[in-house]
């Protein structure tokens, strides 16, 4: 089969719908909490699956897997992916992969280098490749064969409900990490800010996430692995200021542009009882991370990020396993060339 060629992307764009995702996500939990008032749900029964039937899913949310012979699966620990999608272009660029740790209380977010270096069976390697070949699907297929763990659910985002979210909150006060001043007349993107706290309304919040370097070239130095850090700062930020709810003065707007921006497979009845769990946890166990390795690869005339192999195992099994068993090398499929 003849393989379509990747379509030109804009990655600066592409992180800021990840950023959406999580916000909405964050404001439809408190929406379903506060104003639904949904009955609290028993714990110990099983999780609800996308067509709100008890899951018998064993591959996914049951607590043994075939596919992995002697491990089982931690009760209530669940692997999420979080996709921004642009609508232009139709990549997925901007990836993270949330670990919901009920029992432990803690919620992991581990940034996936969107140039990252995939052993497939196609032309390209890179990990920003598969959703444009595949979709969700193919996306949540790689990642499990790279990190040899389940992805049990997705979550994917268009950038267009950021700037009305942020808005939506009155803004986010963030330290900005350096000073900014960048130009593209071709993207009308003009980028100002000095190094230092600051209050962002929405439009503020999208440059400075955006932002990958300097006129002049400097910047963060590592552009792709710097800005997944400011992002992940601002994320942490937002959460915050979302998980005190007496902030947020308009929730049913927040519920509205949820529900225009945001595609899942979990079902309202997933999120209300994540979103009750998310407010116990706190944001003072909500732990980023990002998948170790370096940006200066090259692989099959391709500029790649290559996985450090045993530092990489070392995480998944900090942040991400969701089995009782710890997971080795043998389990994932990292190419280092």
């Amino acid at each position: 089969m003849q393989k379509k060629n990747p379509a030109k992307r804009r990655p600066e764009r592409l992180v800021v719908t990840l950023l959406s995702l999580l916000f909405l996500s964050t404001a439809v939990f408190a929406t379903v909490k506060y104003v639904f008032r949904a009955p609290e749900l028993d714990t110990d029964k099983p999780v609800v699956t996308p067509d709100g039937t008890a899951s018998a899913d064993a591959d996914r949310t049951g607590t043994d897997e075939p596919d992995a012979p002697g491990r089982t699966r931690r009760e209530y620990c669940y692997n999420i992916l979080v996709s921004g999608l642009d609508d232009d272009n139709g990549g997925s660029d901007t990836n993270i992969l949330v670990r919901f740790d009920v029992p432990n209380k803690r919620i992991d977010l581990v940034s996936l280098p969107r140039d990252t270096l995939l052993h497939n069976e196609y032309r390209n390697n890179k990990l920003n490749f598969a959703y444009a070949k595949g979709g969700t699907e193919l996306l949540m297929e790689q990642i499990e064969n790279l990190l040899g763990i389940p992805v049990d659910f997705y979550v994917t985002v268009n950038l267009k409900g950021f700037i009305a979210l942020v808005d939506q909150i009155d803004g986010v006060d963030f330290d900005i990490p350096i000073n900014m001043d960048y130009d593209d007349p071709y993207q009308d993107l003009h980028i100002h800010f000095t190094k230092g706290p600051r209050h962002l309304n929405g439009q503020e919040a999208m440059e400075v996430v955006r932002f990958r370097h300097n006129n002049d070239g400097t910047g963060y130095g590592t552009e792709d692995i710097g800005r997944i850090g400011t992002q992940q700062a601002f994320l942490k930020a937002v959460a915050k200021q979302l998980l005190q709810i007496g902030n947020v003065k308009n929730i049913p707007a927040l519920v509205d542009i949820f529900y225009t921006y945001v595609k899942t497979d979990l079902t309202t009845g997933n999120l209300v009882w994540l979103g009750n769990e998310a407010l116990n946890i706190g944001t003072e166990n909500i732990h980023f991370a990002t998948l170790p390795g370096d940006g200066s690869g090259y692989y099959n005339k391709q500029s790649v990020y290559v996985l450090d192999a045993q530092a990489t195992c070392d995480l998944v099994n900090e942040a991400l396993n969701p089995y009782n068993e710890a997971l080795t090398l043998e389990d994932m499929d990292i190419l280092v060339p």
